[in-house]
């Protein structure tokens, strides 16, 4: 506690620790964001990096726990279903990790801000892509993208969802699919940020200290997704997302 409290004020980190548990009821009622909204809410009061690192546990063990509801069969399935966009995912993210420590942070944080921003628009608006059927070509480009924006903003979930919905995938496969990407990249990350230093022995302790909140918020998630329409508290989660995404658009020209 004491490395955490070197790095931030106790009332910095109570706040943390709320972001944490809101991503997490997100989370668990749509599948997705916790990483969007932790790195935009915690971005809001401590450095980006810190924020890229403290988003890193909590977002790997949430995404196992939705992977894995199904059964690992369910998991290794989707896995061999989607591993072109995880294999391109993973290289494109691990060789974006290491711009963390190069790129000023104005730019960083625009980086982050405008596609949360468009995503957001976009949906709200109705403008969802539209695919007839899997294309490898596109299926690499998009696992591409995502793992590009991933690795150096913990963000990889607005070009995952969009390539999902275009496909039509059923509610309960595309929450599964969601999170078995979303897990092996957030494995990617902890790897790829340990080589890059932004996960370090200092930084660890707090992103470990946001998994029991961030825990407790997915567990009233799911809850909540079983039992009110997911469709209302999607468009809530983007419109969360828009005024995060132009917050962060807001520090990037400020």
């Amino acid at each position: 506690m004491d490395s955490i409290f070197s790095l931030m004020s106790p009332e910095v980190f109570a706040l943390c620790l709320a972001v944490a548990v809101f991503a997490g009821i997100i989370k668990g009622m749509v599948g997705f964001a916790m990483p969007m909204i932790l790195v935009s809410g915690l971005g809001s009061i401590v450095g980006p990096e810190l924020a890229l690192a403290g988003l890193i546990l909590p977002t790997l063990a949430t995404n196992g726990w939705q992977a894995l509801r199904q059964g690992p069969r369910a998991a290794w399935e989707s896995m061999v279903r989607f591993r072109v966009f995880l294999i391109i995912g993973f290289v494109a993210l691990v060789v974006s990790a290491q711009l963390v420590r190069v790129m000023p942070e104005r730019l960083m944080l625009a980086l982050i801000g405008v596609p949360i921003t468009l995503f957001a628009v976009t949906q709200l608006m109705g403008k969802a892509l539209v695919l007839p059927s899997a294309s490898l070509k596109v299926e690499a480009a998009i696992g591409g993208f995502a793992g590009f924006i991933g690795g150096f903003s913990g963000v990889w979930g607005p070009p995952t969802v969009a390539y999902l919905t275009a496909l039509d995938t059923p509610k309960k496969e595309q929450m599964r699919i969601q999170g078995v990407i979303y897990g092996l990249g957030a494995a990617a990350l902890v790897g790829a940020h340990i080589a890059s230093g932004v996960f370090s022995r200092e930084t660890a302790p707090f992103s470990a200290a946001l998994l029991i909140p961030a825990g407790i918020g997915m567990a009233v998630g799911l809850k909540v997704q079983d039992r009110v329409d997911q469709a209302t508290f999607r468009k809530v989660t983007l419109v969360v997302l828009l005024v995060a995404g132009m917050n962060l658009v807001r520090r990037a020209v400020m």
